[in-house]
């Protein structure tokens, strides 16, 4: 059966506000695999529950996770060394059988202590600013980059200066000579910082990579690992702690049902974490071979986009309807990914939302929007995270 065409394709993660775009359901429902006759290299979008996480959890290594390029030459060019995001298996398997050990519940729960030191923190500087302040400015953008720094080791002095390069190189508004230029320096920190833990290791994620792998895992790769680590857990943590937050200032019956029963916060930051979906698109897939899905058929080097933001929030069925409901049982949702490249700091994540959702519901019991609701602005539908870029909140 041939695919439905279509020239204009909604752009399936851009939002209204918090909201999926409209149509986005019905065309999950009709087209879950849809052929993308568009510009660009994307040939297929995926919205379907079934598809996507076919496609995702594919185990026959059908599909590459490579950046898509004009060629093959060109991709390899642009593959962040020592990135399992952007690896295949063996390589893929390899690094992250490396990484794996460091995220372990057991040494997620070493380090929470500091991270609930990093959120209290936060909270005394956000509340010495005084009613109102932006939250994101004074809690959600410092907190994941500290968490970061803390579980790779960055020396204290060092972390404004890692911060600021990492922040800048993502600002779109730079040009992209001075975007790469900021990516460079901090790729260059992290170079320095490999070479130092490779002489004296410690007791944080890259020195138990060395410790472990010694030679078997090269400098490239530890940088690459290190950069990975704290842009993700940077970007993606941002989005949901803004977001979070919101959606529950926007919901004040769920807002008082978590403050009712603070046991309920797990199960919040599941539902959360399904309602805002900072990640809307997973990595492109590219066929490496002819696949089947369903009755379509995806030709050997043609690119896959999957749609997690349909599968969390537009699918029609029971487990995903669209609604922030905190006692939903069994989110079933695909935040995270699906498949051997699901997030690997799972765990962390979910440790520090849980804890610093817990904070700031405890330290500010009145905790209101500071201005209407209309004046948020949410950060563009071109970045690969999604998010807020302003939330002032009275308390």
């Amino acid at each position: 059966m041939a695919a439905e065409k279509s020239f204009d394709i909604i752009p399936n993660h851009v939002r209204e506000g918090m909201e999926p775009p409209p149509g986005l359901e019905a065309m999950s429902e009709r087209t879950p695999l849809l052929e993308d006759t568009g510009p660009g290299l994307i040939s297929w979008v995926a919205t379907g529950r079934d598809e996507v996480r076919e496609i995702l959890g594919d185990a026959r290594c059908r599909f590459s996770t490579r950046p898509p390029a004009d060629s093959e030459e060109q991709s390899r060019e642009i593959t962040q060394i020592g990135n399992p995001l952007m690896h295949d298996p063996p390589e893929h398997t390899r690094l992250r059988k490396m990484l794996a050990p460091e995220f372990t519940l057991r040494r997620m729960r070493r380090i929470e202590p500091q991270v609930e030191r990093i959120v209290e923190d936060r909270l005394d500087v956000m509340e010495r600013s005084g009613s109102p302040a932006d939250f994101m400015r004074h809690f959600a953008w410092p907190i994941p980059g500290l968490v970061g720094c803390t579980l790779l080791g960055i020396p204290r002095d060092d972390q404004a200066e890692l911060a600021r390069h990492l922040d800048l190189s993502r600002r779109d508004n730079r040009g992209w000579r001075a975007r790469r230029a900021s990516a460079k320096a901090f790729d260059d920190y992290l170079a320095r910082y490999v070479a130092t833990k490779r002489r004296d290791p410690g007791d944080d994620l890259v020195s138990g990579l060395i410790k472990e792998h010694g030679p078997e895992v090269t400098d490239k790769e530890l940088v690459g690992l290190a950069a990975s680590v704290m842009a993700a857990g940077i970007e993606n943590m941002v989005g949901m702690l803004g977001l979070g937050i919101l959606a529950l200032l926007d919901h004040p019956d769920q807002l008082a049902a978590l403050r009712g029963k603070p046991e309920l916060m797990d199960r919040a930051v599941e539902e959360l974490l399904r309602y805002a979906t900072v990640v809307a698109v997973a990595s492109p897939r590219t066929a490496l071979t002819e696949v089947r899905i369903g009755e379509h058929t995806i030709q050997a080097g043609q690119v896959v986009s999957c749609s997690l933001l349909a599968v969390n929030r537009a699918q029609p069925d029971e487990t995903a309807r669209d609604g922030l409901d905190i006692l939903r049982e069994g989110s079933n949702h695909l935040a995270f990914g699906h498949g051997i490249h699901y997030c690997a700091g799972a765990a962390l994540a979910r440790m520090e939302l849980r804890i610093a959702f817990a904070a700031v519901l405890r330290r500010f019991p009145e905790l209101r929007l500071a201005v209407p609701r209309e004046d948020l602005r949410f950060r563009p539908p071109w970045m690969a995270t999604f998010g807020i870029e302003n939330l002032p909140v009275s308390w």
